[in-house]
């Protein structure tokens, strides 16, 4: 993992960050949230910031920042779609609707188009198994989504 040293604004953005939340129970996910929430993602060069900010390893703040999958390393797209690959969502075929969107948006799970309209994300499980296959635009629930739906998500992450 190549750390480089923290910018003086990245610095003191999330120093000021970590002073107030630090004497929270467990401030690590709060602090990664808030870090994320200033700057769009979580940016490699803050993580020792929050180590000596916390008394932990950067090895220990990197280690959370990577299992959880919600945090991003690079600022996300306008928009953030999440397509369900659970099982429920899989048998009614969310395979073919990834398949669809990669294709139509020309990226793939992780990625953000080029022209930074949209972020998309794999989740597991959105809880809308009686409305699969599923999918979150922007934190809104969609449901029920095949080729049709499709082309409308795509206009409508592109407009």
């Amino acid at each position: 993992m190549s750390v480089q040293p923290a910018s003086t604004e990245v610095a003191s953005r999330t120093m000021a960050i970590i002073d107030e939340m630090k004497d929270m129970e467990g401030p690590l996910l709060p602090i990664l949230h808030g870090v994320q929430h200033e700057f769009g993602c979580v940016p490699r060069e803050a993580l020792p910031v929050i180590a000596s900010g916390l008394n932990l390893t950067r090895a220990e703040v990197y280690g959370v920042v990577s299992f959880y999958h919600d945090y991003r390393s690079e600022p996300a797209g306008r928009h953030v779609l999440k397509l369900c690959q659970a099982e429920s969502c899989q048998s009614m075929g969310s395979d073919a609707v990834a398949a669809k969107l990669k294709q139509l948006l020309g990226i793939d799970f992780h990625e953000t188009s080029a022209d930074g309209a949209v972020t998309l994300e794999p989740v597991y499980c959105l809880g809308l198994c009686a409305c699969s296959p599923a999918a979150m635009l922007d934190g809104k629930p969609v449901g029920r989504i095949d080729a049709e739906r499709v082309e409308e998500i795509v206009a409508e992450v592109r407009a």
